[in-house]
């Protein structure tokens, strides 16, 4: 078994941090081989006694406060073959999980590897519930077509043209430039030494590590058919928060010429096939209905607000940016 760095970026984490800890706690791996490494950007609540108390190998200070600063102050630290990019809200799904996700890396010319599926928990939050039976946080990505968790409404992982071999335990994947889900984040396991040949500091966005990987040649991914729990948001308001702050923080380090990912490439048709359907309204119930019928929860209902609430939130920022422009 490879030794293995998990970073985990936080900042006021506490709601969600003992679950995540707990749950790498409970890991049928040699404990010998885990370093775990906090990246905190000034937390103000229980975060860091909670880490202290799970005994937690390195507490790093993360001066640039956001997540993805602080997946980069923790790589910079981790010394393992493998490093794992956990959240805070992150839960992995079985004891086996660690074991089950290193599995790829026996095949040497794979990079890179991540779960499947998001997990669903009936103990959940409603939104939490949507966003894991959905596949994704983002409803955009949809009617984008560019995703990378299994989606109960289409009954894919991505609708991406993407070279898939199937090894029964997981899926092999051969990505090119223009075909790239938006794998890197959620349970993302990396080879150490491929990370450090890229540029990843200050801060490093998850899909444009994978991007710059793909254009030195390091194309090989794996899809492990295997499940992670990501607590999303406890209601509608934090929702539209971290969806405002998505879109907010990728127009702001796009203008510096920070990020590599070309989303500005993206169907300009199946970005209004999402307005179109959300405007309709029936076409978004359609998919909730879709949805509900595959796995029934009233989780369901969340999907024409869901969408509403992206879209609104979209457009208001892009008026800010013209206007203030």
């Amino acid at each position: 078994m490879p030794s293995v760095s998990i970073v985990i970026p936080t900042y006021n984490s506490e709601r969600t941090l003992a679950q995540c800890l707990e749950s790498i706690a409970r890991q049928d791996y040699p404990r010998e081989k885990i370093e775990i490494i906090i990246a905190d950007g000034g937390s103000k609540d229980k975060t860091l006694e909670i880490a202290k108390n799970f005994g937690v190998n390195k507490i790093l200070h993360n001066p640039l406060r956001t997540g993805e600063a602080g997946k980069a102050v923790g790589v910079e630290v981790a010394k393992n073959e493998i490093i794992l990019f956990q959240d805070s809200d992150n839960v992995l799904d079985g004891q086996d999980w660690l074991r089950r996700m290193v599995e790829p890396f026996e095949d040497t010319s794979i990079v890179g590897a991540e779960p499947l599926y998001y997990t669903y928990r009936k103990e959940d939050s409603l939104i939490t519930r949507y966003c894991a039976l959905l596949g994704m946080n983002d409803p955009l990505c949809l009617y984008l077509g560019n995703y990378d968790r299994y989606s109960y409404v289409t009954g894919k992982w991505t609708e991406l043209l993407v070279k898939i071999t199937d090894y029964g335990s997981y899926l092999l994947l051969e990505l090119n430039e223009k075909n790239i889900p938006t794998i890197g984040a959620n349970g993302f396991l990396v080879r150490r030494e491929a990370l450090r040949r890229v540029d990843y500091k200050p801060y490093l966005f998850d899909v444009d590590v994978v991007y710059q990987l793909i254009r030195i040649g390091q194309n090989r991914f794996a899809k492990v058919k295997i499940g992670i729990v990501h607590m999303f948001a406890s209601n509608a308001r934090t929702f539209m928060r971290k969806t405002y702050r998505r879109i907010r923080d990728y127009l702001f380090y796009e203008k510096r010429g920070m990020r590599n990912y070309p989303w500005r490439h993206l169907s300009r048709l199946r970005i209004l096939k999402f307005t179109l359907y959300t405007l309709l309204l029936v076409p978004i119930v359609r998919d909730s209905i879709k949805g509900y019928k595959k796995v029934p929860d009233k989780a369901w209902l969340f999907h024409p607000l869901a969408c509403w609430l992206t879209l609104f939130t979209y457009s208001i920022k892009f008026i800010i940016v013209l206007v203030l422009r």
